[in-house]
């Protein structure tokens, strides 16, 4: 473990680490018609997007998302507006990137992102879903609801789960989030926002145990 993971005890590292597998959908990359980067506190998503662009994966990535309360400390100019920056920085031509600066949850990622493809008359099949490495579950039942008719790959920056930590700088956050999106795999297709998704007892187990555990700063009420 890094020095910012060796705090987690044993038992909740053991639980986060099902977690951790469970929302990483395990996809092949291929090439697609866009690459589609989820806004979030995640600096992350920008770098990786950028890397899957210049080895060709895609033609043009959308940047989607405003602010919320988890990241507006890191990013006051937006979300979409911040990575759009950052993968410039990288090498990634402005005029590949498109933003999408009004969504403030997956659900609204996709749907604003569709509109915004219309508006442009830009017709795509499939898509690169670059998120946080625990969305992944979460936007591929977001989109796969939305959007059904799209092919999609999910992927992250790929890191490990200490490296992930210590990338972030807060191992708290980080398990909340976990935590945040295990219980919206449950609870959005309830609500007609993803479409339902397996979720192994061991996984559920794990779930709960780290609620029980105190990390519940992220769950729906």
């Amino acid at each position: 473990m890094t020095a910012n993971s060796a705090v987690i005890p044993k038992d909740v590292w053991s639980d986060l680490e099902i977690l951790w597998d469970y929302h990483d959908m395990h996809h092949e990359l291929r090439e697609s018609d866009i690459g589609i980067g989820l806004g979030s506190h995640d600096i992350g998503v920008a770098l990786y997007a950028a890397d899957l662009y210049k080895k060709g994966l895609y033609p043009r990535i959308v940047f989607s998302g405003a602010n919320a309360p988890t990241t507006i400390e890191r990013f006051p100019r937006g979300e979409a507006v911040q990575y759009r920056e950052k993968a410039i920085e990288l090498g990634v031509p402005g005029e590949a990137i498109l933003i999408e600066t009004k969504s403030t949850n997956t659900a609204e990622n996709f749907q604003f992102t569709r509109e915004l493809l219309s508006e442009q008359d830009i017709h795509v099949d499939s898509a690169t879903l670059i998120s946080r490495p625990y969305q992944q579950r979460r936007a591929y039942a977001t989109c796969k609801k939305l959007w059904p008719e799209l092919t999609v790959t999910c992927t992250s920056l790929p890191l490990p789960l200490p490296d992930y930590i210590e990338f972030i700088g807060d191992a708290n956050r980080v398990i909340n989030m976990i935590v945040g999106d295990t219980q919206r795999i449950i609870e959005l297709p309830q609500s007609g926002y993803a479409i339902p998704q397996e979720m192994p007892s061991e996984v559920h187990d794990a779930y709960e145990r780290l609620i029980q555990a105190g990390y519940t700063s992220r769950l729906i009420k």
